[in-house]
Order: structure tokens, then C-alpha cells, then sequence
């Protein structure tokens, strides 16, 4: 059997960041860990951030995190490169630029070794584009294939964005659209037409390094990537950690049209329950239908970036933003805490 021949998320019983533990659960998870105290770590796991940063010297930060899931393409060369842009997003997140990379892989024995070879040919070829270097890795045998990168890259110690930076009046944009988990979701279910799948594929290899690249021009208070917590995990930790409430615009956000379809006729992925179960007790929905509600909680592979910025960069930002991302899109704003629920949909 060639590496044409795998169905790759036929051997996985979740697909892509939908496989991650939910944000309620691995908080749990974490509680009561030991935090050990070093002036130079700027962002531990303690602070529910997209990476870690260490400071080095003066003018150099390392940033480092991890990311693996199982396949959420066929194509073992497509998978290598969703996982790869995946896994590089949280380096972008901290306005930082991925440098070296560590091969993280898990294969069934059964696995042919063309189809080995193309998802880390994918892996490989996304991170050059990023202009970083694969170095090394390592695997293991697995009944269910995963794919991953261990990513370490640079920022300047006084430029590091984090989630916890968001201040009143901050206009709050986002660079992809939001869907693909239900799109995953539909396609392991042979339920999503090629143009859906098409989509789905190009928005997940789409690096985040255009909208990096641009935010860091701008004063930009806070960054998160927006994964497997869907938008709206990602953003009640953004209004935990920044001790602020945002209020979303639902109508300017988005919603890919076929995954707002699919989550009306109830095709929705385990994650996205997880992600509400989390989030929802934070959440004032308003009068938002729930099929728009469901993709606000979807899990997205590889999503985009979001950004909560000075209110008088915002049009500029967003105009710069318009060619390098996949979607620009201004969805709310950061207001001053009053207690009770932090986001609040509109």
C-alpha cells in the first residue's frame, strides 16, 4: 500500500487540534504544580500563554512550545504541513520568529515509509517557508500516527506579546475564519464538498507569519493564536489573564458559510462541547443564534491570530493586515471589568 492509498484520519479517532484536552481540564491538570521563580522567565506554563520565554540576554529572547496532534488530512505530505504552520503559530503569537524545530512523531508499524517520508517532507517544507530549520527529533511506535514540531524562536524581551496585555478601549482583530474543526469534523464523515475541503487545507497551511509580521509595526497590547480552545476559550483567557471583559461583534466576525451550515444540521466536533463546558459560564451570548455560537467555540487547526490593539493603530493595522492574511476582520472591543461575565456577544 502506497502513501497515496492512506486514509490517514481513518486511523484517528480525533482529528488535529481537536484532539486537545479542554482548557477546563488541563487547568485542573496543572493546579498546584510547583512553579519554580527565575527573573528571566518572562511567560511560564503558569500563565495559560501560547509559549514559553526566557530571557537571554538584554536584546534576546528564547521563545519555545510544543504542538503534535493526530492526522486532519489524508495526505501525509498535507498533514506534515498542518501540523508543521500548527505548531509554528505560537511563536507568532508571541511576536517572535520561529528559528529551530525538533520533529515530534508517533507512526503505526503498518505505516508504509513513503507515506512516513511525505508527512515529514510537509513538515520540513512548511518550516523553510517560515525560515527556520528542522535539527533533529524523535519518534515512536504508535497504533494512531501523530505529527508535530518542538519550536524555538526569537523576540526582543521588551516586544514579547502575550495574552494578558489587552487594555480598555482596544479594538480586538482576527486573521482567519472560524469553522474548520466543524469542516474536519464533516470531512472525516465524507459530508463536506471539495470546495469546503479545499478551503479547509489552504486557510490550515497558511502560516501566521504575515499577520506577524505586520502586527509587530503596531502597538498591539496582547496576542493569541486562536487553536484548539476555539475563539471564544482563547478569548476568556485573554480577558482572565488582561482582568478586562470584551464584547464581540458576531456579525463582523467570519463564519465560514458551509461550517455555519454543517453546525445547523448538528455536525460539530467533540472539542467544541469541551470549549463551551470551559468557557460558556464566562459568556453572555445575547440573542446569537447557536449555530453561530458553535462555531465561536469551534477548535481551530492552525487558526489565526488574535489581536487586541491601541484603538488609534487599529484602522491602519487592519488596512496592512488586508494582503497578508487569509481574512482581517475588526470583531469587538476590550472594556473595563465589571464584574460577572467576561465576554459579551452582540
Amino acid at each position: 500500500m502506497g502513501a497515496a492509498e492512506v486514509k490517514l484520519t481513518k486511523l484517528a479517532k480525533c482529528a488535529g487540534c481537536g484532539a486537545k484536552v479542554g482548557a477546563g481540564v488541563l487547568a485542573q491538570l496543572l493546579d498546584n504544580l510547583r512553579v519554580h521563580r527565575d527573573p528571566n522567565l518572562l511567560v511560564g506554563f503558569d500563565k495559560s500563554d501560547d509559549a514559553s520565554v526566557y530571557k537571554v540576554t538584554d536584546e534576546l529572547a528564547l521563545v519555545q512550545t510544543v504542538d503534535f496532534f493526530p492526522p486532519i488530512a489524508d495526505d501525509p505530505y498535507l498533514f506534515g504541513q498542518i501540523a508543521a504552520a500548527n505548531a509554528l503559530s505560537d511563536v507568532y503569537a508571541m511576536g517572535g520568529e520561529p528559528k529551530l524545530c525538533l520533529n515530534i512523531m508517533a507512526v503505526p508499524e503498518s505505516m508504509p515509509k513513503e507515506a512516513v517520508h511525505q508527512m515529514l517532507r510537509g513538515g520540513y517544507d512548511k518550516v523553510y517557508e517560515a525560515g527556520a530549520l528542522i535539527t533533529g527529533g524523535h519518534s515512536i511506535l504508535d497504533d494512531e500516527p501523530k505529527y508535530g514540531l518542538a519550536v524555538t524562536g526569537f523576540v526582543h524581551p521588551d516586544r514579547v506579546l502575550t495574552n494578558a496585555g489587552a487594555k480598555p478601549g482596544d479594538v480586538l482583530v482576527l486573521t482567519k475564519p472560524l469553522g474548520i474543526g466543524v469542516l474536519s469534523t464533516a470531512q472525516k464523515a465524507e459530508l463536506l464538498s471539495a470546495e469546503g475541503e479545499a478551503l479547509a487545507y489552504r486557510l490550515m497551511t497558511t502560516l501566521n507569519k504575515g499577520a506577524r509580521d505586520v502586527m509587530v509595526r503596531h502597538t498591539v497590547h496582547a496576542c493569541t493564536d486562536v487553536t484548539g480552545f476555539g475563539l471564544l476559550g482563547h478569548a476568556c483567557e485573554m480577558a482572565q489573564g488582561s482582568d478586562v471583559e470584551l464584547e464581540l461583534d458576531v456579525g463582523a466576525v467570519d463564519l465560514i458559510p458551509e461550517a455555519l451550515e454543517l453546525a445547523a444540521m448538528g455536525i460539530l466536533p467533540a472539542g467544541m462541547y469541551r470549549n463551551r463546558g470551559f468557557a460558556e459560564p464566562w459568556v453572555d451570548p445575547g440573542e446569537t443564534e447557536l449555530c453561530c455560537q458553535d462555531l465561536l467555540y469551534d477548535p481551530q487547526t492552525a487558526g489565526g491570530l488574535l489581536m487586541s490593539v491601541a484603538p488609534e493603530e487599529a484602522d491602519t493595522l487592519l488596512a496592512e493586515l488586508a494582503g497578508a492574511v487569509p481574512s482581517a476582520q475588526r470583531i469587538g472591543v476590550v472594556r473595563p471589568y465589571q464584574g460577572g461575565k467576561r465576554i459579551f456577544l452582540r
